[in-house]
C-alpha cells in the first residue's frame, strides 16, 4: 500500500507542477495579448481624434474642448481623455478622472519631451490604467499632447478568473488521475505480482504449480525472466537434493553435478580454476540481422561448467564465432551462461593464418595422425610449427593475465592443441597447479619419434604437474617416449617423471558421459519400435531392423570398414536383405584438408556402391546422413536402433559408445565396439571386434540381431551400470582432486630460457 500511496503522491505533485507551469505561461500569454489589444485600440483612437483636437487647442477653444473630452470619455473601457499644453499644463480632462492626473504621468511627459507617441500601464489607487500620449501639431508647430486613459482592470480580473478555472481543472485532473492510477496499479501491477507470488508460494510449499502465473513480459520483462530462472533453478536444486538424498539412502557414491560442485569448491578453498581449450563453451554467430548464441555439444562443457560456476572460474578459448567480438567486452571477456552468469569466458583472437597453421596444420595434419595409428601419414611443416608456438604463447599470455592477483591458481589445459602451454605458464607462475588432459591416444615411442619437434612438445607437457590420458597404456607409452627422448628420471611405480627437479605425475582418467536414470513417476517414452518406424519412414526406407553409426567423417573412425562389414553381412546372410538398414550419421569435419575431403568422397562412393548392389525400390542397406546433427536429433536413432556400430581404427576413448548405452534406458540394443577404442577397456559387455576383420564384422552383425532378448538386456544393464558409476562428473572430480592434492611450488627458481635451450641441445646431441 505504501508504494501505491507514494506513486499516487508522486503523480499528483507531477501533474500539479505541470498544470501550474502550463497555466502560468497560458495566463501570461493571454494577459499580454489583452494588453497588446488595448494598446492598439488606444493608438487607433488617438490618431482618429488628432485632426479634431489640434485646431481646438490652437484656438484655445476651452468650451469646445470640454465637450470634446466629455463626449469621447463615455466610450467602453475608456476612463477619460485629457489634453495637456506644453510643457505639462492641463488644458482640459474628462469629468470623473482622478484629479491626480492633472499632473501628467511619466508616459505623457515622455511623449511631450520626445514628441513621439508613448504608452504605459500604471497603478491608480485600486485600479490599473493604461495611459497613451500622442503629441499634437498644428501647422507644423507642437500645440500639446492628447492623453487617453483606459481602464485595464478587466485584464487583471480575467487573469485571476483564468487562474481560478485552471485550479479547478487541475483539481479534477488530479482526482481523475489518482483514481485511474489506483485502478491501473491494481489491475496491471499488483494483480500480476500477487498471482506470481501465489505461484512462487505454491512452488516453495508444494513443489511445482500446474501453470506458471508470470506477468506479461512487455511490462515486467526483467522480473519475468528472473522469476522463470528462479523456478528453473529451484526445480533443478530440488531434483539434485532429491537425487542426493536417494543416493545416500541407497548408500551409493555416484558422482553428480552438485556433488562435483561442492567437492571441488571445498578443495579449492577460495582459489580460482582456469580452463583452456580450443573450443569455447558458448559462441555467437550472425544469423541474418540478428546475433545467435550456440552451445556446441560437448561432454567437456557438461563436466567442467558445474566447477567453473561454483568457483567463479575462467574458461579461456578461441573466439571462433563471427559475432564473438561484438558480444565480448573490450577485454575480450564475457560472463556466462547468459541467463545466469556464474563464470567468465575469455576469448583469444586468432588470425586466419594462425588458425590455419596451428589448428588445421600442425595439430590436425601433424599431431592427430601421428597419435592415431590409422595409416595416415603425418605432415609437419616449419611454418605450422611456428604458428603452433605463437598460438600457445598467445594463450599463455591470456592465462597469465587472467591469473594476475590470484594466489595458487589451478589450471586445467585440454588436449593436443596446447602441448607447450604448461611449460609457458609454469615458467611465470611456479605456484600454479597445472594439469593437461590429452584426449587422443599417445603412440609408442618409435611412432612419436617421427615428429621433428618431439623434445619441445615433451618438455612443454612436462611443465604440468599432472598429465592425464584415457587409459593406462597411453600413460605407459608417454613415459616410454619421455624416457627415450629427454634427460629425466622415470618413476614407474608411481607413474611420474622427474625432470629438472620438477615432478610430473601421469594418470589415466577415462572420460565418460552423463547418464541420468529416469525418475520415478516419469512418463514412459514412446516405444523404440514406433520410433524406428517413424525414422525409417522419414528416410523413405522400409525395414525391420535398424543399425546406427554416429561419427565425424574422420579416417580414424573406420566408417569405410564398417560399410564393408555391412556388405559382408548381406552377402553371407541374404535373408536380411530388405530387412536391415544401417544409418550412418556422419558430420563433415576439416573438409578443406585434402585427406578429409578425399575421405568424404570415398565414404559416399562406398555407400553408393553397396546400395547399388543390394537396394530395391523400397529399401537400401545404407543411409548416409552427411550433415551435423544435434544430440536431440541423434537420440531417437540411439533409442530406436537394434545395434550401434563403433568401429574406430584407433581412438582414445570414443564417447559415442557411451552415449548409445546412456540412451538405452529400455535395456535393449546391442553395442558393436572396436577393441582399438579406450571404451573397450570399460564396456566389456559390448561385442568387441577388429574393424580390419570384415568377416568378423559381418558375423558380429548377425549375432547382434539374433541375440537372445535376455542376454541383450543383461549386457546393456551391466554396461549402463559402468557408465552410470564412471560418469563425466567422476572423471572431472578425479582429475581435479588429483591435481589439487599436488603441493604448489613457492619461491622455486625456474631455469632461464637460455639454460633450457642449452639443456635441450645437449639432449638432442645425446639422442
Amino acid at each position: 500500500m505504501r508504494i501505491t500511496l507514494r506513486l499516487m503522491l508522486s503523480l499528483t505533485v507531477a501533474v500539479v507542477l505541470v498544470a501550474f507551469l502550463s497555466t502560468y505561461f497560458d495566463v501570461k500569454q493571454q494577459k499580454q495579448g489583452m494588453r497588446d489589444e488595448l494598446e492598439k485600440r488606444a493608438e487607433i483612437l488617438a490618431e482618429s481624434l488628432t485632426e479634431t483636437a489640434a485646431p481646438l487647442i490652437q484656438r484655445q477653444a476651452t468650451t469646445e474642448l470640454e465637450r470634446f473630452v466629455e463626449h469621447f470619455g463615455q466610450r467602453e473601457r475608456l476612463a477619460g481623455v485629457a489634453i495637456y499644453m506644453n510643457p505639462g499644463q492641463l488644458l482640459t480632462m474628462t469629468p470623473g478622472l482622478d484629479l491626480s492626473l492633472a499632473k501628467p504621468p511619466p508616459a505623457i511627459q515622455v511623449a511631450m519631451e520626445k514628441r513621439q507617441p508613448t504608452g504605459e500601464f500604471f497603478r491608480q489607487g485600486d485600479s490599473t490604467l493604461y495611459a497613451y500620449g500622442l503629441p499634437l501639431d498644428y501647422d507644423g508647430k507642437p500645440v500639446g499632447v492628447l492623453a487617453l486613459y483606459h481602464n485595464a482592470h478587466y485584464i487583471d480580473a480575467q487573469s485571476a478568473s483564468l487562474w481560478w478555472h485552471s485550479f479547478i481543472s487541475v483539481l479534477i485532473q488530479v482526482l481523475f488521475i489518482a483514481l485511474v492510477t489506483l485502478w491501473i496499479i491494481r489491475w496491471s501491477v499488483l494483480s500480476p505480482i500477487k498471482r506470481t507470488a501465489r505461484w512462487m508460494k505454491e512452488m516453495r510449499t508444494r513443489g511445482m504449480a500446474a501453470k506458471p502465473m508470470l506477468p506479461e513480459p512487455d511490462l515486467f520483462e526483467p522480473l519475468t525472466e528472473e522469476v522463470a530462472h528462479f523456478a528453473r533453478s529451484l526445480k533443478a536444486a530440488r531434483a539434485a537434493a532429491e537425487k542426493e538424498a536417494r543416493l545416500r539412502d541407497q548408500a551409493e557414491s555416484l558422482w553428480t553435478a552438485e556433488r562435483l560442485r561442492v567437492h571441488v569448491r571445498s578443495r579449492l578453498r577460495g582459489s580460482r580454476l582456469f580452463v583452456v581449450s580450443n573450443r569455447q563453451p558458448y559462441m555467437h554467430i550472425h544469423r541474418g540481422k540478428t546475433v545467435e548464441m550456440l552451445v556446441p555439444a560437448s561432454g567437456l562443457v557438461t563436466a567442467l561448467e558445474p566447477i567453473l560456476r561454483a568457483t567463479d572460474g575462467t574458461w579461456i578459448a578461441h573466439g571462433s564465432g563471427d559475432a564473438d567480438r561484438e558480444t565480448a567486452d573490450p577485454h575480450s571477456r564475457l560472463r556466462v551462461p547468459p541467463d545466469d552468469p556464474h563464470y567468465t569466458l575469455r576469448r583469444v583472437w586468432l588470425t586466419k593464418e594462425e588458425e590455419e597453421g596451428y589448428y588445421f596444420g600442425f595439430a590436425n595434419e601433424g599431431l592427430w595422425p601421428l597419435c592415431h595409428i590409422a595409416h595416415a601419414r603425418p605432415v609437419f611443416r616449419n611454418a605450422d610449427w611456428a604458428h603452433y608456438q605463437a598460438v600457445n604463447q598467445k594463450f599463455a599470455n591470456a592465462v597469465l593475465e587472467e591469473m594476475r592477483g590470484i594466489e595458487v591458481p589451478t589450471l586445467l589445459v585440454q588436449d593436443y592443441h596446447f602441448a607447450l602451454l604448461p611449460r609457458l605458464v609454469k615458467k611465470e607462475r611456479s605456484d600454479a597447479r597445472v594439469a593437461i588432459f590429452w584426449h587422443i591416444p599417445w603412440p609408442n615411442p618409435e611412432a612419436f619419434g617421427i615428429c621433428p619437434w618431439q623434445r619441445e612438445l615433451l618438455d612443454g607437457l612436462l611443465g604440468a604437474d599432472l598429465v592425464g590420458f584415457h587409459v593406462l597404456s597411453h600413460c605407459q607409452n608417454f613415459l616410454g617416449t619421455v624416457d627415450r627422448t629427454l634427460e629425466s628420471r622415470i618413476e614407474e611405480e608411481r607413474l611420474a617423471v622427474n625432470r629438472q627437479d620438477h615432478l610430473t605425475e601421469v594418470r589415466p582418467f577415462p572420460i565418460s558421459v552423463a547418464l541420468e536414470e529416469p525418475a520415478a513417476g516419469t512418463a514412459i517414452k514412446s516405444s523404440p519400435y514406433l520410433e524406428r518406424a517413424a525414422l525409417l519412414r522419414e528416410l523413405g526406407v522400409t525395414a525391420k531392423f535398424l543399425g546406427v553409426g554416429v561419427d565425424r567423417v574422420d579416417y580414424t573412425k573406420g566408417i569405410v570398414e564398417r560399410f564393408h562389414g555391412v556388405e559382408r553381412f548381406l552377402e553371407r546372410w541374404p535373408n536380411y536383405r530388405g530387412q536391415f538398414t544401417f544409418v550412418q550419421i556422419g558430420a563433415p569435419s576439416r573438409t578443406h584438408i585434402k585427406r578429409y575431403h578425399d575421405l568424404l568422397a570415398e565414404v559416399e562412393a562406398e555407400a553408393d556402391r553397396i546400395n547399388w548392389r543390394f537396394q530395391t525400390v523400397e529399401w537400401r542397406p545404407i543411409v548416409f546422413l552427411n550433415r551435423h546433427h544435434s544430440h536431440e536429433e541423434i537420440n531417437p536413432y540411439y533409442r530406436a536402433a537394434d545395434l550401434c556400430m563403433v568401429t574406430s581404427l584407433h581412438d582414445g576413448m570414443n564417447l559415442v559408445a557411451k552415449e548409445f548405452v546412456a540412451a538405452r534406458d529400455d535395456l535393449q540394443g546391442a553395442l558393436i565396439l572396436s577393441r582399438f577404442t579406450g571404451a573397450s577397456h570399460e564396456l566389456r559387455d559390448a561385442l568387441l571386434v577388429n574393424p580390419y576383420d570384415v568377416d568378423q564384422l559381418g558375423e558380429t552383425l548377425r549375432y547382434a540381431l539374433e541375440m537372445d532378448s535376455q542376454e541383450r538386456s543383461e549386457r546393456m544393464q551391466r554396461m549402463r551400470r559402468v557408465v552410470r558409476e564412471h560418469n563425466i562428473y567422476r572423471w572431472a572430480g578425479n582429475l581435479i582432486t588429483e591435481l589439487l592434492e599436488i603441493r604448489p611450488e613457492k619461491g622455486k627458481e625456474v631455469a632461464s630460457p637460455a639454460v633450457m635451450e642449452l639443456a635441450m641441445q645437449r639432449e638432442a646431441k645425446a639422442f
